[in-house]
């Protein structure tokens, strides 16, 4: 391909990737795989770079090695998509311009916004929610463990679902059944892609929920609906591997840079399809929303500059572990905040659901 032709494209590419202008793109620079000690803690960041946060070329980096560590691509790939991602691109668009996305996701449809409803009333009624719990055992099953951690190594043991309502409160009660909730989309006994990938991608949207949660106090942000926020705004994505299964074989791959570009994008979209119809908060659709087209200077919600620094954290924090990136580049912790940097070295190993919110507490990482 002629050089001038593969800049023009890299720079579309990239402008898919993060949104920004072309006059805002740089070309980001590899960083070391090798294995050195955690990051130091940086010097507390100046109040423009706090606000403007991580920089496009730094997004840029990580949302290419995150794709590429998704999928398990080794090599660069080309900047076409081949026959088999227009299939599942096309297909993914024919879903939103025609019908409910929100029909495809298998768990809780009905039951979750009603459980969110009544946990947002000031009238915390715990025989109410016991009813509503008990309809489902999955989540009966999540709020006995959750109560009982509690007690663990008293001799006490929670069985009555009402009394694990109470003791683990309304807050940790909001946190857990959105993840309890949402943790059944992915089917593993579902197709090649659905396997491969549904498991890494809720391990980033619940470590992403949890830095949302962690930093929303200094956001002057709602703790749950931030927390919300970065639990779904990959259900859309979840909801494509259906279409990667259904319309693939295991032989023809997925994943080239601009499939994972286009792919992202009419998944968000999805996503905020899905949190209209399920009456999600405005501020969280909206934050969802605001992660496409943004551009410098562009006035962008509190929480929605929450969720860009949390999904920047969390794909960092898995990429480091899984050595793609190095854990020493100081490139990449550039403009991060003190809170931003103990939220990163928090997200390790994090699992919502077998470590969820302690009793009464919105709050603990």
């Amino acid at each position: 391909m002629p050089h001038t032709l593969r800049m023009i494209k890299l720079k579309w590419l990239r402008k898919l990737f993060s949104s920004a202008s072309a006059s805002e793109q740089a070309q980001a620079q590899p960083a070391s795989a090798q294995r050195a000690p955690e990051v130091p803690a940086a010097a507390p960041a100046t109040a423009s770079a706090a606000q403007d946060g991580i920089t496009f070329e730094q997004r840029d980096l990580v949302n290419g090695s995150y794709y590429s560590w998704l999928f398990d691509t080794t090599v660069a790939s080309g900047l076409d998509t081949n026959a088999a991602e227009d299939q599942v691109l096309d297909a993914l668009s024919s879903l939103i311009k025609s019908q409910s996305g929100a029909a495809l996701v298998r768990r809780l449809p009905g039951l979750l916004p009603q459980l969110l409803q009544s946990l947002r009333s000031d009238t915390f009624s715990g025989a109410q929610l016991s009813r509503l719990i008990s309809t489902d055992v999955v989540l009966v099953a999540a709020v006995i463990r959750v109560a009982n951690s509690s007690f663990r190594g008293t001799g006490t043991r929670i069985t009555s679902v009402e009394h694990a309502v109470m003791l683990i409160g309304q807050e940790g009660l909001r946190q857990l059944i959105t993840s309890v909730a949402f943790r059944p989309i992915i089917d593993l006994n579902s197709g090649f892609y659905t396997r491969l990938l549904a498991p890494r991608i809720w391990d980033q949207s619940e470590r992403c929920a949890v830095a949302d949660r962690m930093m929303a106090e200094e956001m002057d942000v709602n703790p749950f609906e931030a927390f919300l926020a970065g639990l779904v705004q990959n259900v859309g994505l979840i909801v494509a591997l259906r279409f990667m299964d259904q319309m693939t074989k295991v032989d023809q791959a997925l994943g080239s840079e601009m499939f994972c570009a286009r792919l992202v994008r009419e998944a968000r979209v999805l996503a905020c399809s899905i949190g209209r119809e399920w009456n999600f908060p405005d501020s969280v659709v909206q934050a969802i929303q605001e992660q496409e087209g943004m551009k410098k200077g562009t006035t962008i919600s509190p929480m929605g500059r929450l969720l860009t620094q949390s999904d920047y954290l969390s794909k960092l924090r898995i990429l480091i572990d899984q050595e793609r990136l190095g854990r020493a580049d100081p490139a990449l912790f550039k403009g991060l905040s003190v809170n931003a940097l103990k939220c990163y070295h928090a997200l390790d190993n994090v699992d919502e659901a077998d470590a969820p919110p302690q009793p009464q507490s919105v709050t603990a990482p």
